[in-house]
Order: C-alpha cells, then sequence, then structure tokens
C-alpha cells in the first residue's frame, strides 16, 4: 500500500467516526440542565366579561423561567378548551360559551421546561352570545319567486345560519346553498327561484365551538311573480318633474321602448330643471305589488354609463298622487338606493366590467312590506356627474299584478 493510499484511508475512518459522534450526539443528548422549579402563579385577576367569551387579565410572576400562561376549561358541549397567551402578555381571551351562566376557568403559569404552577380557579359569567343575538334578530319573509332572511350580529361573531329543508324521505337536512356563514354585522340573505307553493323551512344558528340555538320553522310561500305590461304604461308630468331634454330624445316613453341609445332615452335638463332632486313621474297602469325595478343606463358617447346616470335615488309608488305635484303622504318610499362602479375608477374612466355590467341593467328591490301601487316616481338626489339631472335609457317593473 503506498502512501497516498494510506492517507485517504485514515481521512476516511476519521469521517466515518466523525459521523458517527454526530449521529450520537443528536440521537442521546439531553439538556444539560431541566429546571424543575415550580413557577409563581398569577396574580391580580380581573374578568371582563363579553359576548360569549371574557376577557381574563392578570399580573405574571417574576419568574425568569415563565414561558406562558394558559387556560383550561370545559363548554358546555363537552368540549375540553386550552388558551395560551404568551408571558409578554397580560391577559388571555376565553370564548366558546352558548349560555350566560357562570363558568369556572383555571389558570396555570407554565415554565420554558413545561413545570404547571399550581391551579388559580377564576368564575367568568359571559354576556349574551353572538348565536343567540342572530337567532333573536331573524327577520323571515316571503319574497317574490323565494324570501328574504334579515338578522343582526352586532359583536360580529364567525357564525352560520343553518336553513333546513326535508328531502325525499321527509326528514330535514341542511342545504348548505341556502345557509349563510358570516361575520358580517348586518345580515341579508334573498333567496330565489322557489316555486310558489308552500314549503316549510328550518333555521337555526351555529357557531364554530359547536353551540347551537333553537329551532325555528317557518312556512315559505313565494309571491308570483312577473313583468308589468309596458302596453299599459303612460305618462304622468306633474308639478316639480324635471323637464326633458328637447333637442330629439324620446323623453319618459323611450325608457319601455325597447329601444336602446340615442334618442330612445329619458334625459331631464339640469338647468331647467334646477339644482334640487330631478323627478320624473308615470302610470303603470295596473295596481300591483311590486318586487323590483330594472334600470338600464343610457350611454352617452355609446359606451360612458356612469355620466349622468343616477349614483343616488329614490323610488315611489302611488295610488292617488296628489296633482299638485307634492312629494307628500300620497306617495309610498318603495327605496332608496345608490349605484356603484364596479370598478371603483373616477368619473370619467369606465373600465370593460363597468360597461358590461351597466349594460346588462341593474335590477332594484322593492320594500317588501309597501302596499299594492299604481304609480311610479323616481327622484334623482346625485348623478356621477356630480348634478342631480336623470338619465334612464331602458326600465321595467316587476311585481304581482294580479287581483
Amino acid at each position: 500500500m503506498n502512501l497516498n493510499t494510506l492517507k485517504k484511508l485514515v481521512f476516511l475512518i476519521l469521517g466515518i467516526a466523525a459521523i458517527q459522534s454526530c449521529k450520537e450526539d443528536l440521537d442521546f443528548k439531553e439538556p444539560s440542565i431541566i429546571d424543575k422549579t415550580v413557577p409563581g402563579v398569577v396574580s391580580n385577576i380581573s374578568v371582563e366579561n363579553l359576548s360569549g367569551k371574557a376577557k381574563i387579565s392578570y399580573s405574571i410572576p417574576a419568574d425568569k423561567n415563565l414561558l406562558y400562561v394558559k387556560a383550561v376549561y370545559t363548554l358546555a358541549t363537552g368540549q375540553a378548551i386550552e388558551v395560551r397567551s404568551s408571558s409578554y402578555n397580560n391577559s388571555l381571551m376565553v370564548e366558546g360559551f352558548a349560555d350566560t351562566k357562570e363558568h369556572e376557568i383555571t389558570l396555570y403559569s407554565v415554565s420554558r421546561s413545561e413545570v404547571l404552577s399550581d391551579p388559580v380557579a377564576v368564575k367568568v359569567t359571559p354576556l349574551e352570545a353572538p348565536i343567540w343575538k342572530v337567532f333573536k334578530s331573524m327577520v323571515i319573509l316571503n319574497a317574490f319567486g323565494g324570501y328574504n332572511l334579515a338578522a343582526e350580529n352586532p359583536t360580529k361573531g364567525n357564525i352560520s345560519i343553518l336553513v333546513m329543508k326535508k328531502n325525499v324521505i321527509r326528514e330535514f337536512e341542511v342545504d348548505n346553498q341556502k345557509s349563510v356563514f358570516t361575520s358580517t354585522d348586518v345580515i341579508l340573505s334573498k333567496i330565489r327561484g322557489l316555486d310558489t307553493t308552500s314549503s316549510q323551512f328550518a333555521f337555526f344558528v351555529k357557531d364554530r365551538w359547536g353551540n347551537s340555538t333553537d329551532t325555528l320553522y317557518k312556512d315559505i310561500k313565494p309571491i308570483f311573480e312577473a313583468e308589468l305590461s309596458i302596453t299599459k304604461f303612460r305618462t304622468l308630468v306633474l308639478p316639480g318633474d324635471a323637464p326633458q331634454v328637447t333637442n330629439g330624445a324620446v323623453g319618459i316613453p323611450g325608457i319601455w321602448d325597447g329601444k336602446y341609445g340615442w334618442p330612445y332615452t329619458s334625459f331631464t335638463h339640469q338647468v331647467n330643471g334646477g339644482p334640487l332632486p330631478h323627478m320624473i313621474t308615470f302610470d303603470t297602469g295596473v295596481l300591483a305589488k311590486l318586487s323590483r325595478v330594472w334600470i338600464r343606463p343610457f350611454p352617452e358617447g355609446t359606451r360612458w354609463y356612469y355620466l349622468s346616470t343616477m349614483k343616488k335615488f329614490e323610488i315611489y309608488g302611488s295610488v292617488s298622487p296628489n296633482l299638485t305635484g307634492a312629494l307628500d303622504g300620497s306617495w309610498i318610499l318603495l327605496g332608496t338606493y345608490e349605484l356603484n362602479k364596479p370598478s371603483g375608477l373616477p368619473y370619467g374612466t369606465d373600465s370593460a366590467e363597468d360597461q358590461a355590467t351597466a349594460a346588462a341593467g341593474f335590477s332594484w328591490d322593492v320594500d317588501l312590506t309597501a302596499p299594492k301601487i299604481r304609480y311610479l316616481r323616481i327622484r334623482c338626489i346625485e348623478n356621477f356627474a356630480g348634478g342631480t339631472a336623470q338619465s334612464i335609457n331602458e326600465l321595467k317593473v316587476y311585481g304581482d299584478p294580479r287581483n
């Protein structure tokens, strides 16, 4: 064996030994010091009871080995919960309570060696849970082609409103397509596409800890909806209504003639109409309970929809309007609306989505509690140009005109 070969063999043996030594160190080396000292307990404890939860504040012990503080408790569902908070914090939140009863929370200080302190018991009495606030505020109304569900969630709790309907064997089961999953403070769900026959639905509210409310059973009978016949529509110009632009525009009848673009449009004159909100009035020719009004904006310059288009406006209905033109008790407010440009781009700049959305028209729901009406009045408070004139290219009215 020559000298070079011998050197290589020695280096190889030394390398294998080093690797084995490292492996042994990694596999079997334990911490040189394990501090089994029991940490001190938290003190100066205070409780702030909140909706379905409680905030527990405290002073941490003067212990350099303290790693965190933890709370241990059990929910009414039987679920065991553990909440941890760093030693740099002086509070933690215990959540998941569905009642307003007193609950016991056990607090522990925990060292870096995972040694627990003696337990400290704390009593909390949570306020009404979000699921119950939502459940108690739920209002479900028959709507055109379905139903409207409204509820309030003031604490913005993360909740689910589960909707159940009967399956083929007549047993209730959750319908996820109709259920609501949200943490918003104002909840509104509009379900459409249902048959007008009566059906029973069931509703309950649930949170992420498995807590749930009672079940509300509701017979839903969607309201019949049809487009009102434009053959009966007639212009009704009342005192106070804004004058139309006169350079060739068809005027109010142009909004139901089925024709797009200029001059088949209603366009009020800003100067002659003055700076106050501009109004137009017309007769649908039939007494009906309305569901919605569809409006297609007028595209100025063939495609710029967000100019004289109404941004903020109101729709009123009447059975017998005051012929003085006063917007008085003879009129009922059917809805207040605001149109937002999808892109959010500034005035005079429309994206392809903006144009396509406007070209398809906007559907504005009418107050479901409003009575039957015959006459409609549209009042423009502000258009996208900053004025009060209004332009409407096409309009359709929907509802139930049957006696």
